[in-house]
């Protein structure tokens, strides 16, 4: 007699969770899966927007933003097997404009107080965020690096509006005029590293970002709805994109339906947070991770490529000095090719080895290998960091035996 790998019972409980956040208005709906060794529990809550009637459903699209990471670190896996690029390739070979680095004296000095780069930046440097450059997301003041940054509009700040980056080659462009923060391999930088991925990977192949990671990884895996923007024939599906007030916690149009900033491909493909997708979508993807590099009878990536993407590949020094996205982030968790890896155990939900990543505006993933175990949480509410923690605790909670 088949028994069940999740109780049927402890999911309706996860359900009413869910269902209470939407009752309250603390978001306007909620679209999860949870997946335990085939057998799949999917759960869809409250409405496309706010105020709205339309209601969300299976294949509802979302701004997946961050989660775009872990995609373009397996595109560049992919290359990495074809003998294309390897892990420890200076990029300025294809990157020349990341050549001849010159480094901050300090994080807070003026632009013109450098030294020169102890080493090039290499594909691991990107793959890890280690490059020197990145998101400074502790308390540090207006730097004048972080007003050059921003000035520059290469997309430092979260949840930037995908509209306002310029092309592939003048990103890059700007990017290489500025001095990097830390010496190359000294720290773990949020962010950047996955937007020079994506030219890189366009570089590289001799295509577009979109078409390669279509080629690749979309079209295999059978995710017809992910890409950098959405089609006016699918516009229907897309759910409006919320922002909490810091001052009230009222939730805020961030990007609409009708002229949303997603409605048209983007000058700039953001390989870091640019991507759209639905659940159903993002669960293949999930789940040839999970089943290491496989997905039905095809071979997407080899079984050691998906174990150096969910290995800790971070040292205690790089750790030590980084500036994490939460508070001792890195006491629990250590960092991959484009995912956050469960170092130790400190609730119910945190187990070593489990891996994944959120995304800022509203969404979140987690596979875990020991439990055969897929969680996937899809809102529009930006910054649902609560709603997600519930979401991970009771889908382990669900499990059965």
């Amino acid at each position: 007699m088949k028994t069940e790998s999740l109780s049927s019972e402890r999911l309706l409980h996860l359900g009413r969770i869910m269902e209470g956040y939407v009752e309250r208005g603390e978001v306007p709906g909620i679209v999860m899966g949870v997946c335990r060794r085939g057998e799949i529990h999917l759960d869809v809550v409250g409405n496309t927007s706010l105020g709205g009637s339309e209601p969300m459903r299976r294949d509802t699209i979302f701004r997946i933003s961050s989660m775009s990471k872990p995609i373009t670190a397996a595109a560049t896996m992919t290359l990495v097997e074809e003998g294309k690029v390897h892990l420890d390739d200076a990029v300025e070979k294809w990157l020349p404009e990341l050549a001849n680095r010159k480094v901050l004296g300090r994080i807070d000095a003026p632009l013109d107080e450098t030294v020169p780069a102890q080493r090039p930046i290499t594909v691991r440097d990107l793959l890890t965020f280690t490059l020197g450059f990145g998101l400074l997301l502790a308390p540090t003041g207006e730097y004048p690096i972080l007003k050059a940054a921003n000035e520059s509009q290469i997309g430092m700040r979260p949840a930037a509006s995908p509209q306002a980056m310029p092309d592939p080659d003048e990103w890059l462009r700007r990017l290489g005029t500025l001095p990097l923060m830390y010496q190359p391999g000294e720290r773990w930088l949020y962010g950047i590293g996955s937007n020079v991925l994506g030219v890189l990977i366009a570089r590289v192949s001799g295509q577009p970002l979109e078409t390669f990671l279509r080629e690749r990884l979309f079209e295999p895996l059978g995710m017809k709805d992910t890409g950098f923007s959405v089609p006016a024939d699918k516009r229907d599906r897309l759910a409006s994109s919320y922002i909490p007030n810091p001052a009230s916690g009222a939730l805020e149009l961030f990007d609409s339906v009708q002229e949303s900033q997603w409605g048209h491909p983007p000058a700039f493909p953001s390989g870091a947070s640019g991507l759209v997708s639905t659940l159903d979508d993002y669960l293949a993807f999930a789940q040839m991770m999970l089943s290491e590099g496989r997905h039905g009878s095809e071979r997407i990536l080899s079984r050691l490529s998906i174990e150096a993407m969910i290995t800790d590949q971070l040292t205690p020094a790089q750790k030590a000095v980084s500036s994490p996205p939460l508070p001792d982030f890195f006491e629990t968790h250590g960092w991959g090719f484009g995912v956050s890896v469960e170092t130790r155990r400190d609730d119910l939900a945190s187990v070593p080895g489990r891996y994944g990543w959120d995304g800022s505006l509203g969404t979140s993933w987690f596979c875990d290998p020991k439990e055969d175990l897929i969680g996937i949480i899809l809102t529009q509410r930006a910054m649902a960091l609560d709603i997600s923690r519930d979401f991970s605790t009771l889908a382990y909670q669900a499990i059965a035996d």
